[in-house]
């Protein structure tokens, strides 16, 4: 003979705890939320430190040879201009210009800083200001010393 299914013992549960597991997915999925969220933000994060530290390599690069140019006085004037040219292709509104005084040069290299970029406060590795030179508000610079 076959017993009928009402006749099976309930859990205890059954009847008094009625929705604790509704609160208990409902705590996991707002938990699951507030991870992904943290997570996304700290992917965008370095998103942005990478592509701020890809301008400062690239303004590195252009700040390095524009100094080495200055090696053949000959061609300083046509060099600068060559890689004055190159920065304004490579950084926002990029710049490369050299100057000079009592014996020591400097290449300086400057560019816009980009909107969705984080404050200088908020930058890790803080690159150092660029001396005496005048930078605009808004704009990052990489100024390389010289021995000409």
């Amino acid at each position: 003979m076959m017993r009928s299914s009402s006749k099976l013992p309930r859990p205890r549960c059954a009847l008094k705890c009625r929705g604790s597991s509704l609160i208990e997915v409902m705590l996991a999925v707002a938990l699951m939320a507030v991870t992904a969220l943290g997570l996304i933000a700290g992917q965008l994060w370095i998103a942005r430190e990478a592509r701020a530290m890809s301008m400062r390599e690239h303004a590195t690069w252009i700040a390095d040879s524009v100094a080495e140019a200055t090696y053949a006085p000959a061609t300083v004037d046509a060099a600068t201009r060559q890689w004055n040219a190159r920065a304004s292709v490579l950084l926002p509104q990029g710049e490369a210009s050299v100057t000079g005084s009592a014996g020591v040069g400097a290449a300086l290299v400057t560019w816009t800083s980009v909107r969705d970029m984080p404050s200088a406060d908020d930058v890790i590795d803080k690159p150092k200001s660029c001396g005496t030179a005048e930078v605009p508000a808004g704009s990052s610079c990489v100024a390389l010393a010289f021995a000409p």
